[in-house]
């Protein structure tokens, strides 16, 4: 039987294939004035956030899991010259370029490199000291003369999970909630029409669609039921697209739970407060184990969803949904109000479910990783220093193509 290309059918089958992106260049154009533009708290030290990468992916290649990165697939969905030129004027438009003279001159430079060395260098953004004729034409340019980008960076590309998601045999190909953002979704959109092995995946959503939505709210619970956040970033409008597109389609899922979190940074995704560990047990940020509003997606007609509202626990919820009872919330940081929130800001509900019962978790949620062990999920520990610094955990830092099916 061919290998599938694409096969997401549960957050918890054997992970067999992989797709991450280590962090690069983009890192060192952080800077303290422009960490808010950029949706950062800090500044993560380079060297070592690519060592701590290194060991997230070596541990999935040890668990045999094929490793795909971001730029390679990019650089081999861009052999056609056509499809090449395209993606650098649609880059430059995205970035903001409007002179023709200033276009020309950094399609001409983007053109001269490599292009995987092309590809990093649009990620890493373009120094104003990087391009010499580059001229200035108007006014707001000359009273941004401090600024120093003319491309900015891209320092969220390491958190692979957002800007498309796999459900099923199928792709979401994600309008971002920020500008600094929905520029990385370009990237999806050039491997998921042009990328020889994924040109063919049929999509759900498209990246110019009116609504934002996110991978980090999707979460793919069984074959059958998909959960997905109304949060800060995914918008109730776009999850009725999304699900109207799904149920039109040849597909095993049923219904999607669409569960209203707070609209905070803190509670960003979903997948920053509840990720799936086991195929009875999830780990949840404490506040949110209360009652809580959700809504159940299923298909009506072809052009039409019935929608119902579900009020309770999220215990109560997953219960009714996924027919599973006892179905344990482990709590990030246990019953502490203390270790619950120094944990959750460093992503301890953000865990990556590799084979049923067994997770990949960063190594300073000690408190967090200390419960999982004792409820028997087994750990694959990965050092955390610079890479929790930009908010984001092993879950976040990776988006599955391929799981064994359960």
């Amino acid at each position: 039987m061919k290998n599938p290309v694409i096969e997401v059918n549960t957050e918890i089958g054997r992970l067999r294939q992989v797709m991450l992106h280590r962090p690069g260049r983009e890192l060192e154009n952080l800077m303290p004035e422009y960490l808010e533009r950029l949706l950062f708290d800090d500044i993560p030290y380079l060297k070592i956030a690519q060592k701590e990468h290194d060991e997230f992916a070596e541990i999935l290649k040890s668990k045999n899991v094929e490793v795909l990165y971001l730029e390679d697939l990019v650089v081999e969905s861009l052999s056609e010259k056509e499809v090449l030129n395209s993606f650098v004027e649609e880059f430059l438009y995205e970035a903001g370029i409007k002179e023709e003279f200033n276009i020309i001159a950094l399609k001409e430079y983007f053109l001269s490199l490599d292009k995987k060395e092309m590809v990093l260098q649009m990620m890493a953004g373009v120094r104003k000291s990087e391009i010499t004729n580059f001229e200035k034409v108007h006014l707001a340019e000359y009273l941004e003369s401090d600024y120093p980008f003319l491309i900015d960076p891209m320092p969220n590309l390491y958190f692979t999970r957002d800007p498309f998601a796999c459900v099923g045999d199928k792709v979401t190909i994600h309008r971002m909630n920020t500008h600094t953002r929905n520029r990385e979704t370009l990237f999806a959109k050039y491997i998921f029409n042009y990328h020889p092995k994924y040109e063919k995946i049929a999509h759900l959503y498209e990246r110019q669609e009116e609504f934002s939505i996110e991978g980090g709210d999707i979460l793919v619970l069984n074959d059958k039921v998909l959960a997905v956040g109304i949060s800060q970033r995914t918008d109730p409008n776009a999850i009725e697209k999304f699900a109207l597109n799904l149920f039109k389609t040849e597909t095993t899922f049923e219904k999607i739970i669409a569960i209203d979190i707070p609209k905070q940074r803190t509670f960003m995704h979903l997948d920053t407060v509840f990720t799936m560990v086991d195929y009875d047990k999830f780990v949840i940020h404490p506040n949110i184990e209360h009652t809580m509003k959700s809504f159940v997606l299923e298909k009506k007609d072809k052009n039409s969803l019935k929608i119902t509202p579900q009020i309770g626990t999220l215990k109560e919820i997953l219960e009714s949904n996924l027919k599973v009872n006892g179905i344990k919330l482990i709590k990030c940081g246990g019953d502490s109000v203390v270790d619950a929130a120094r944990e959750q800001w460093n992503d301890g509900s953000n865990t990556l479910c590799i084979a049923p019962g067994e997770v990949i978790v960063y190594s300073r949620n000690y408190v967090t990783n200390d419960i999982l062990d004792k409820e028997g999920i087994k750990l694959n520990i990965i050092s955390s220093s610079e890479l929790s610094r930009g908010r984001g955990g092993p879950r976040c830092m990776s988006m599955p193509f391929v799981r064994e099916k359960i």
